[in-house]
């Protein structure tokens, strides 16, 4: 299917980020710094850099393992990371001192830090190692980060407010576990 790789990365950190510490940040700069086109840029920009490397990440990681290695230890990670999506996130106080040089170097800065080691940042990896071609991962990743966190910089709070975010992580959890038995099931070929 033309553009699976990206079709599949859009949806599954589409999913994932809904009630994300990212998108809670999101709310955070929208509320700080009323500027929401400054906001939507650095998160690009943010989510570019740092996709690309986790992408890069997990290409290199599925050309050193063997296939079937490879394979389960993708379909744990997904597992692991379908759990993980069960648990809300919080936005802690030390992540909330955001510099003021600005909305869009502040937002930059701050996604690119909030991402490390996030969900989507794990799932940026093992899509990368699942899927080819590469940029069309990195692609899918970050239209799926700003297909859930857009809305929150425009709408503020009111929208936040009414996002079934529970619902959301057990729709996000399904998705991954679901890519855990595919990739069990089928491979990663």
């Amino acid at each position: 299917m033309p553009f699976a790789a990206a079709l599949v990365s859009t949806g599954t950190v589409a999913l994932a980020e809904i009630g994300d510490k990212t998108q809670l940040l999101a709310l955070l700069l929208a509320a700080r710094f009323r500027r929401p086109w400054p906001i939507i840029a650095g998160i690009l920009v943010a989510t570019l850099l740092n996709h690309a490397l986790a992408a890069w990440v997990g290409s290199l990681a599925a050309d050193w393992l063997r296939p079937e290695v490879l394979r389960w230890v993708v379909a744990a990670s997904f597992l692991a990371v379908a759990l993980w999506t069960l648990k809300p996130d919080t936005l802690d106080d030390d992540e909330a001192g955001l510099p003021a040089r600005g909305a869009f170097i502040a937002t930059t800065i701050a996604f690119f830090v909030a991402e490390i080691g996030d969900k989507t940042q794990v799932a940026t990896v093992l899509l990368a190692a699942r899927y080819d071609p590469l940029w069309e991962v990195i692609a899918g990743t970050t239209a799926g980060m700003l297909l859930a966190n857009v809305p929150v910089v425009l709408l503020g709070s009111r929208f936040a407010d009414r996002l079934p975010l529970k619902a959301a992580r057990y729709v996000a959890a399904a998705v991954f576990a679901a890519l855990a038995v595919w990739v069990a099931v089928r491979g990663l070929g």
